[in-house]
């Protein structure tokens, strides 16, 4: 995405004009690993709450399954594919979002690579909630029904090298050294960002970045 904020804006243009099926607007920024989706939705979000909308990002990533978990089950090394996810958890959070009152979120702390129970709030003042994470649109048995909750959705399509480009630097950031850098996100990133890119849903606007 060449200008976030450029981008932002004229989503919102469209975004406004949709009609919401709640008292809040459910907002979905779908796309893989490293497409730019939180940089995105926090920009939406404070343009809408500087415009006199009060916005809210609840990321998805919030609902990664413990580490125990998925040691116990043997799939740790998917870990941020579909089946990590608490996803029955992440549609109730979802359909108790539209109607207005309180709601209180679980947040994921990359550093400590774990969930943190009640780290996010939507306030009863907020208007508009913009919600990120790679399986917004997922046509999967369960993750489809998510479908149905938003007002309006937008899809990130970025190309593959450059998509590998950024999880390599991520992982980097994180203290990997190089070459388990880049077999991570080769290996699973690549894998999940496939999967979203194969069987996803169709969305109100799409981004090429």
């Amino acid at each position: 995405m060449s200008d976030v904020t450029t981008i932002a804006q004229d989503i919102l243009e469209q975004l406004m004009a949709a009609p919401r099926s709640g008292r809040r607007r459910l907002v979905a920024i779908a796309g893989p690993p490293a497409s730019g989706k939180s940089t995105l939705s926090e920009v939406m979000a404070r343009l809408m709450t500087d415009a006199g909308y009060l916005a809210v990002v609840v990321p998805m990533d919030g609902f990664h399954l413990d580490n125990a978990i998925l040691t116990q089950r043997g799939v740790l090394s998917r870990k941020g594919a579909p089946e990590t996810f608490d996803q029955g958890g992440f549609q109730r959070l979802v359909a108790a979002l539209p109607g207005g009152e309180t709601v209180y979120f679980p947040v994921f702390d990359r550093d400590r690579d774990i969930a943190i129970a009640g780290g996010g709030v939507v306030a009863d003042d907020c208007d508009t909630v913009i919600v990120e994470g790679n399986y917004l649109l997922y046509d999967a048995p369960g993750w489809r029904d998510l479908y149905g909750f938003w007002d309006f959705s937008v899809q990130l399509a970025v190309p593959e090298p450059v998509l590998l480009q950024r999880l390599v630097s991520r992982w980097l950031a994180h203290g990997l050294p190089p070459e388990q850098a880049n077999a991570r996100a080769r290996g699973n990133d690549l894998s999940n960002a496939r999967l979203v890119s194969a069987r996803s849903l169709a969305a109100d606007v799409t981004i090429a970045g």
